[in-house]
């Protein structure tokens, strides 16, 4: 089994075992894309993208809803895309990004979490050379798509690798061509299962069973505040 599908099979058991904390963080991506583009997903490539997403994670459609009205309200509050760049144990290097409307609270429960855990916070700017932001794309194989005529009519749209598994395909390119992507696997007729920006370690780290764990404990909780999205790191 390729190194996508055995990622992608335990981030999607995590993110089943974390449920309630899940929901909230899909509404905030749904409220920012409407918020930045409007409440219809149809004329809104970033909505339609985040509710997309939330769906493959079984967020309600009433969760989704309100979110899509809360950009609309009056008393809507302004919530901002924030990155933080930070080290763990072990030359293990952390990419966090959050989504919040108090962006004090956030960097001071950030920081926290890393001191308390052995991490440390770096400025802003020092791993730009470390990851390459990815799109990635997963999709089951439609019936009668050969695999091979599919990769040769992805190329123009930027596809950089495509790998396939018991019908289930992941699709990668660099992060300016998910428009690009996104619309060519639309014209082909398939329906996606998800969509995402990831960043990808340019040089991997190998670290020990029991330097995982310490470092896990430190991802788990920043993965446990509200703000955050998503924790990338440069572990292999």
């Amino acid at each position: 089994m390729g190194r996508a599908f055995e990622y992608r099979k335990a981030a999607k058991l995590k993110r089943w075992g974390n449920m309630s904390k899940l929901f909230p963080k899909h509404a905030k991506k749904i409220t920012i894309a409407a918020k930045d583009g409007g409440g219809d997903p149809e004329s809104n490539a970033k909505l339609r993208t985040a509710i997309l997403n939330a769906k493959s994670d079984n967020v309600p459609k009433d969760v989704i809803e309100k979110a899509i009205k809360r950009a609309a309200g009056k008393d809507a509050k302004d919530i901002l895309e924030v990155n933080f760049e930070a080290k763990a144990p072990h030359g293990v290097l952390l990419f966090i990004e959050c989504a919040t409307d108090n962006n004090t609270r956030t960097v001071a429960n950030v920081k926290s979490i890393l001191n308390k855990n052995g991490g440390e916070l770096l400025t802003n700017g020092s791993l730009d050379f470390m990851f390459s932001r990815k799109a990635i794309f997963e999709f089951k194989l439609p019936e009668g798509v050969d695999i091979e005529e599919l990769e040769l009519e992805l190329i123009d749209a930027g596809l950089e690798e495509i790998e396939a598994e018991d019908g289930e395909v992941i699709v990668t390119t660099d992060y300016t061509d998910f428009g690009n992507m996104q619309k060519a696997l639309e014209e082909q007729g398939i329906e996606l299962d998800k969509a995402e920006l990831q960043r990808v370690p340019n040089t991997p780290v190998t670290i020990s069973e029991e330097q995982q764990e310490e470092v896990d404990k430190i991802i788990e909780k920043l993965e446990d505040d509200e703000d955050v999205q998503h924790v990338f790191t440069n572990i292999e």
